[in-house]
């Protein structure tokens, strides 16, 4: 992977879990600023992941990231911020991810 690539995924994988606490803000409440929030980091991730394959960076290693970045951190957040359970087979399924993921990365990139 490409250090710009790298950091583009990065980022887009970051606002994953923003747009979907803003989400759940926005169900809460109603409130458009929070729907502003969701509808913003629903384009900036894309936007990012887009930037990333810019480069040499491969679609398919980019996506395969950002996916699982996304969704250790939505999991992470859930946990913190809302007490969503997580239990040992929650790790190991999130752990299979990560390791498919850098598997992935090692046999295609």
């Amino acid at each position: 992977m490409t250090d710009l690539g790298l950091l583009w995924v990065i980022a887009a994988g970051l606002m994953e879990p923003i747009w979907m606490v803003s989400l759940q803000k926005y169900n809460e409440t109603k409130n458009l600023l929070w729907g502003a929030v969701v509808l913003a980091f629903m384009f900036i991730g894309p936007a990012c992941l887009s930037m990333a394959t810019e480069g040499t960076l491969p679609v398919s290693i980019a996506y395969a990231v950002w996916v699982s970045i996304g969704t250790v951190m939505t999991t992470l957040a859930g946990w913190l911020l809302y007490k969503d359970p997580i239990d040992r087979y929650t790790l190991l399924f999130i752990a299979m991810i990560v390791v498919g993921v850098a598997g992935f990365d090692l046999v295609v990139g």
